[in-house]
């Protein structure tokens, strides 16, 4: 009963984790685009002015996609605890169990990874849409 309480406490907390992490990395996807969608390059004057803004939540959204998987990781290493506890518990090997209970685990990692893949697509995208706002400024400075 305890583990069975446990393992939805760990499952739920897991996903709910993800979850939490994808809003956030998604809000700052959707703030990154509008912002490149809307920046005026002509009203820089330093290059380091225009770097700053334009890396702005870039750093955020690196750090979700490269540490999703660590939380989908986590979550999988305690499902396994949990079924080897249960099994422990019960006495009984029963392959079916062990299986099931293993198989369940592996959501988690696989969550992480659907979490993290996108993520990770996305940054680059948005990096190097930075590098091609920079040179165009660049290329502006120099009709100066």
């Amino acid at each position: 009963m305890f583990g069975l309480a446990l393992k939805d406490i760990v499952e739920y907390g897991i996903f709910g984790v993800l979850l939490a992490m994808s809003i956030i990395a998604l809000w700052a996807i959707i703030e990154r685009v509008l912002f490149y969608r809307s920046i005026m390059l002509k009203s820089y004057n330093k290059k380091v002015e225009l770097e700053v803004d334009l890396s702005k939540n870039l750093t955020l959204i690196a750090t979700i996609g490269s540490n999703a998987p660590y939380v989908g990781l986590l979550g999988t290493v305690f499902g396994i605890i949990l079924t080897f506890v249960q099994i422990g518990q019960s006495g009984v090997v029963d392959t079916g169990a062990i299986m099931t209970g293993l198989a369940l685990a592996l959501y988690a990692t696989a969550g992480g990874l659907l979490v993290a893949i996108p993520f990770i697509v996305f940054y680059n995208f948005l990096l190097r849409q930075s590098e091609v706002l920079i040179a165009k400024w660049e290329a502006l400075k120099e009709k100066d």
